[in-house]
């Protein structure tokens, strides 16, 4: 899949377990791990806006686009 997710990235900076993420944004623990490693088809903006008011960051923080030309080669 070209979409990276880099939520791991950001729970280390923060100092942050996937538990207590899930809790502060409203999500279950185990559609935060479909989405922490990628296997997500979709995710709706106003959990990503939660994702992203708890982390303190931007969604491009949590979110990025890998070329598969480059990724595979």
């Amino acid at each position: 899949m070209p979409i990276a997710v880099d939520i791991d990235v950001m729970l280390a900076k923060r100092k942050m377990s996937v538990g207590e993420l899930a809790d502060r944004v409203g999500i279950t623990p185990a559609n935060l791990a479909v989405l922490k490693n990628g296997r997500a088809k979709a995710v709706r903006f106003s959990t990503l806006a939660a994702l992203c008011e708890v982390l303190e960051c931007q969604p491009g923080d949590l979110l990025r686009w890998e070329n598969q030309d480059v990724a595979d080669g």
